[in-house]
């Protein structure tokens, strides 16, 4: 784990430690690389419920309820997917908050219209869920990182954005 996902994990563990919120990960491409970012850091159990490994469609439709139909038209590789992804996350691991990754990262999987490097970031929470894309290919091991840093880095502006929220 690179000093940038440790620095924006420990960001996450300052905004999050003392509040009662809670939050939780649903990863495709980067399998388990956002929790495993969130555990790193100690006193994690406070804040973190857990992460949906959602690697296949039947999982993602299963476990975090995204809709198998925005999955024929759209794939998984989409910001809709992403978005319901973020909501399945928050409703099954019974969070306040979530991240969510879905992509390509390669070597091999691209189409023309999703190519290597096209990875898609969702987060938030229920009443705010936004998207963030990914569209580059550095090859998988730096698009798994880079996407890896970019959720967290998201996650830490959404979470000061509602820093306030975070005190009730």
């Amino acid at each position: 784990m690179d000093l940038e996902t440790k620095i924006l994990s420990k960001s996450i563990q300052e905004l999050l430690y003392n509040s009662d919120k809670k939050i939780g990960t649903a990863e495709s491409c980067t399998g388990g690389r956002l929790a495993e970012a969130l555990i790193a850091v100690p006193g994690s159990s406070n804040y973190f419920n857990g992460s949906i490994i959602a690697y296949t469609n039947e999982v993602k439709e299963n476990l975090l309820g995204v809709d198998h139909q925005v999955l024929e038209e759209q794939t998984a590789v989409s910001e809709e997917v992403a978005r319901q992804m973020v909501l399945g996350a928050i409703k099954t691991l019974r969070v306040d908050f979530a991240v969510a990754v879905t992509g390509v990262a390669g070597p091999a999987g691209g189409t023309p219209e999703n190519p290597v490097g096209t990875i898609w970031i969702g987060y938030g929470c229920n009443t705010d869920v936004r998207t963030w894309k990914l569209s580059e290919d550095f090859g998988r091991d730096i698009n798994l990182s880079i996407a890896t840093s970019k959720a967290l880095q998201l996650m830490v502006e959404f979470l000061k954005e509602h820093e306030p929220d975070l005190k009730k």
